[in-house]
């Protein structure tokens, strides 16, 4: 017997080969553009002895290093300080005698233990919140050790509920 070229058996097992190579071959997909939610810093040129004369007036106007940090970027133009004036934040208020006591972290930890403390007195079954607040304060009295090593804090320095909830009053 002798096969026709155009058979309809032949012709199925091409279009099934088509479709299969169809389906290998991958779609191009468009990647999407992201839109920036973040503000564009504007650039402006403040003199790396303004831009100290900035952090004593915020700090006198009672900011933390961070929040000064902040102000700087958005409102005055200076992405990093340190670069800009070769000094940090903290050493430009240490200069000036702006410096608190206790430093920003550790203060920072010592406030989330004090309004644990206030949720707890409130919440007394709230067993995770317990657990948060022993975490907190065994993180105070790490960074504790540290620093007094450093010389930053006393070297009698003890953690006390009732004494370091006045430090943030």
């Amino acid at each position: 017997m002798k096969k026709k070229s155009g058979s309809a058996e032949e012709e199925t097992k091409a279009a099934v080969a088509a479709e299969e190579k169809e389906e290998k071959e991958p779609v191009p997909v468009k990647a999407k553009k992201k839109v920036s939610s973040k503000k564009k810093v504007v650039q402006v040129s403040v003199s790396p002895k303004e831009a100290e004369e900035i952090v004593v007036s915020l700090s006198n106007a009672g900011h933390s290093p961070s929040e000064i940090g902040l102000i700087l970027r958005d409102e005055h133009g200076v992405k990093n300080f340190y670069v800009h004036t070769g000094k940090r934040i903290q050493k430009v208020m240490a200069e000036h005698k702006l410096v608190g006591e206790v430093p920003e972290d550790m203060l920072n930890l010592i406030k989330k233990s004090v309004a644990l403390q206030n949720h707890l007195a409130k919440n007394k079954k709230d067993f995770s919140a317990k657990r948060g607040y022993e975490i907190t304060v065994s993180k105070i009295r790490r960074l504790a050790a540290y620093y007094s090593k450093k010389g930053r804090i006393a070297k009698d320095w003890k953690y006390d509920a009732e004494s370091t909830a006045l430090l943030v009053k």
